[in-house]
């Protein structure tokens, strides 16, 4: 019989804007610290994964949806997805006005708005959670 894994639970939002443009975050700490990737991290205990995606998002970047306005998008639970162990999140999509101000905060230096269409390179699994999303945004 084998140990059971430790997995960690997160949630990730993927904020986008009539005009086509999403809401990333560079990161301020390791794994991929400097690097570019969506609003999200830890769910709390005794909260769900819709009320931390709409925390998180909030808290990295100032935007504040209600947990009801989010859309499920998957559970993105690929073994080797985050370097620091299993770690499973589930993802949310968020439309926001175009004219939404983005304020890093928590764990973000930087929080900008990008155009979907030109995007760095993200951290984590952040691209293939975008490709997913980029069904759920036409």
């Amino acid at each position: 019989m084998t140990e059971p894994e430790t997995i960690r639970y997160t949630a990730d939002v993927v904020a986008v804007t009539d005009d086509s443009r999403v809401a990333l975050i560079e990161r301020d700490f390791d794994p991929y610290e400097g690097h570019w990737a969506l609003p999200g991290g830890h769910v709390d205990e005794g909260e769900t994964s819709r009320a931390a995606a709409a925390r998180e998002l909030l808290e990295e970047t100032g935007v504040q949806v209600a947990p009801a306005d989010l859309k499920q998008i998957g559970v993105f639970d690929q073994p080797g997805r985050d370097p620091r162990g299993r770690y499973v999140t589930v993802a949310y999509l968020a439309r926001v006005p175009a004219d939404t101000t983005l304020t890093a905060g928590d764990d973000a230096r930087t929080a900008c708005w990008w155009p979907l269409k030109s995007l760095p390179t993200l951290a984590f699994d952040h691209a293939d959670i975008l490709n997913v999303a980029a069904g759920s945004t036409s």
